[in-house]
């Protein structure tokens, strides 16, 4: 698997010369398999480039995968170009278990008066599966989910195939059981020996502690903590908060290395950045 990002900047898209490094755009990653298969795991703002990339390259199928119905993670839908293109085929999976109540989560973004085209009038063929917490397979590509501790609900995904394995849990809160979600060790046994985590790492626990707890997101010591447990074998954290600078961003990674090295673990770790690429 191939897995490339297009976005990790969470809440709201950002930009200026303090985010250049790790991007403004909100969550949107690639996933491509050996077989050829495209996979789309959210459709924040992120989605607009890697469409346009599409387009020109005439791709006709595409799967994508939906965490869950918060703006900064569906806000890029309708600049998405392949769903103006009648050649598009594009199948929609997603936290809801009906294709009706995904159809409704989806066509929110195209409303008027917030938008001047409706969902009823774009060219693709798109069909809503609407899986919710049910496994299943896309080619090659096996899937898992597993519910998100987030508020409104969500699902986290496992994508395996050939022994390879990369989970995508974003706006997950470990220390925080909100309705729906589970608890730590269920995250954990989930992300048991996976190649490779990318987990929400918004938070740093001043921020948390003193203003934050509840929102949905995790410190990211405590990411570090959930793939040192399960070990994982490469963390990428994720969902970079709207205001933190590429300094602060790195700043952390430095914190979560010294960690690694104080602990002995062969963990690598990152921070997710637009345009990061990495294969499994």
């Amino acid at each position: 698997m191939l897995i490339r990002c297009w976005g990790s900047r969470g809440s709201i898209s950002v930009s200026g010369e303090d985010f250049l490094k790790y991007g403004g755009d909100t969550t949107c990653i690639e996933v491509v398999s050996d077989s050829g298969d495209l996979i789309v795991i959210d459709a924040g703002t992120g989605i607009r480039c890697l469409g346009n990339r599409l387009a020109r390259n005439g791709t006709r199928d595409i799967h994508m995968l939906l965490t869950h119905a918060h703006w900064d993670h569906l806000s890029g839908f309708p600049f998405f170009k392949p769903i103006y293109r009648k050649e598009s085929r594009i199948s929609i999976y997603g936290p809801q278990p009906t294709q009706d109540s995904l159809k409704r989560i989806i066509s929110k973004t195209m409303t008027a008066p917030n938008f001047p085209i409706e969902l009823e009038d774009i060219s693709a063929d798109i069909s809503f599966l609407g899986m919710g917490l049910k496994g299943y397979s896309i080619g090659s590509v096996n899937i898992s989910t597993i519910p998100l501790s987030h508020p409104n609900q969500g699902v986290g995904y496992r994508l395996e195939e050939d022994g390879r394995s990369f989970v995508f849990l974003t706006d997950n809160e470990l220390t925080f059981r909100h309705p729906f979600g589970l608890g730590y060790d269920d995250y954990k046994r989930f992300c048991t020996g996976a190649d490779l985590l990318y987990h929400d790492a918004e938070y740093k626990r001043e921020e948390y502690e003193s203003a934050t707890k509840g929102w949905g997101h995790s410190v990211y010591l405590d990411t570090l903590n959930l793939a040192l447990e399960s070990n994982v074998k490469t963390l990428g954290l994720f969902h970079q908060n709207q205001d933190r600078t590429d300094s602060q961003v790195d700043e952390m990674v430095r914190d979560c290395k010294d960690v690694i090295r104080q602990k002995g673990s062969k963990l690598e770790c990152f921070a997710v950045a637009a345009g990061t690429e990495v294969k499994i």
